[in-house]
């Protein structure tokens, strides 16, 4: 069977479900693909074709509120796709670095084929925490639907739909991690990675439609600012009453609070927590200068998508660290703390990038000079030694030859 969507009477966006038998239904032949040639991709035609009343799905001219729902559990799903696709990129990568001599050891014992190993594992580790956080969030809704009830569809229509913005959160970062894990095994793999007769080949090219399908990643970005902004609007989010209370709280010169003492992880609730405040300044300044032309602006409403997407995979890890931390202790959870430290120091440096540029999009001479001096003040943070961090991870990838985690 299909799943087709049509207007009814030419208006009434409906959706169908269409048996392959019907008469006036036809489908074309299979298109030629660059990857994912496993999966059928093909033209259908429609010539007078009749289908029945009872096959339409939900009702007449809430056909938008299916397709939208498909979506966002596609992305959602794609998403833990994607973070298979980083694992299994990982251990293919660990593999041929472990097996790889070049100038009388392995390459995995290079400083630059760790970093790339150390990468793959940190951004599959971030990636796999939002899918986990994202699931548990949807679970605990669905379990307030009653799935005996007649009205039990609409209920998880609409508790789906409430996280229509971590779904597309979850489906931008885990198709460029994959992106990015992928491109990396071609690239240790060298010139065996660019041959068919090796896996890489085939992960590089079917990742690449992961950008694209399930709606593509700018089209994502648009909407995770869009639908923040019309929470915002609707009263369901107080979005603009956080990001004025932000402002004047730096507007105080209210020194930041210290990191707390004992905890491990101190900077980085610390970072995340300034990031949340970086993404409500940078929100509300924007706001202020193009009011309700934000959306027209697209390049700006992809950078705060962007402060967006690392706050909540930067939280998502440091949320799972922690309860391992609780478990499994200092010693039990090193690992997963040394990700999450590289993390989010790699993320803290993009959100101060993303913020700059919107920022700069939205103000000039004195008053940008004075809107940077505050994100530098919001952003301060010491340094973090990355690479011996990233080193750990690689060399417990290269250790366990697979995901570490």
């Amino acid at each position: 069977v299909f799943i087709v969507f049509a207007k009814v009477g030419g208006e009434k966006f409906s959706c169908f479900i269409v048996e392959k038998a019907t008469p006036g239904f036809s489908i074309g032949p299979e298109e030629k693909k660059m990857g994912i040639k496993g999966s059928s991709t093909v033209p259908i035609f429609f010539d007078n074709a009749k289908i029945p009343a009872e096959n339409l799905l939900h009702e007449v001219g809430r056909g938008h509120i299916v397709a939208f729902n498909i979506l966002n559990v596609g992305r959602f799903k794609l998403a833990a796709y994607c973070t298979g696709g980083c694992k299994n990129s990982l251990a293919g990568a660990v593999k041929y670095a472990l097996e790889r001599k070049a100038f009388g050891k392995a390459i995995a014992e290079f400083g630059l084929i760790q970093h790339k190993l150390g990468e793959m594992a940190i951004a599959t580790y971030a990636a796999e925490s939002m899918i986990y956080r994202t699931a548990g969030m949807i679970d605990s809704a669905l379990h307030g639907v009653n799935l005996s009830a007649a009205d039990a569809p609409q209920h998880a229509m609409k508790a789906l739909e409430e996280f229509a913005v971590e779904c597309s959160i979850n489906k931008v970062y885990a198709s460029e991690a994959v992106d990015y894990c992928v491109d990396e095994f071609v690239q240790i793999l060298g010139g065996y990675g660019y041959h068919q007769d090796y896996p890489a080949e085939r992960a590089y090219r079917d990742a690449r439609i992961n950008r694209i399908f399930e709606g593509t990643n700018e089209i994502n970005r648009l909407l995770i600012t869009a639908q923040l902004f019309k929470r915002a609007m609707k009263g369901e989010l107080p979005l603009m009453a956080a990001a004025k209370k932000v402002a004047d709280e730096l507007m105080s010169a209210a020194p930041a609070a210290a990191p707390a003492a004992g905890d491990g992880l101190a900077a980085e609730i610390a970072g995340v927590t300034a990031s949340k405040k970086t993404f409500l300044f940078a929100a509300g300044v924007a706001v202020q200068r193009y009011m309700d032309k934000l959306a027209d602006e697209q390049e700006i409403a992809g950078g705060l998508a962007d402060i967006v997407m690392d706050v909540y995979a930067m939280e998502s890890a440091l949320l799972r660290t922690r309860k391992l931390l609780e478990r499994k202790g200092a010693q039990g959870a090193a690992l997963p703390v040394a990700a999450t430290r590289v993390f989010v120091a790699d993320g803290l440096d993009r959100v101060e990038k993303h913020a700059k540029t919107v920022l700069a999009a939205s103000a000039s001479g004195d008053t940008l000079r004075a809107q940077l001096a505050l994100l530098r003040r919001l952003l301060k943070r010491e340094p973090v030694d990355t690479v011996a961090l990233r080193r750990q991870v690689a060399r417990a990838a290269l250790d366990a030859q697979r995901y570490p985690f």
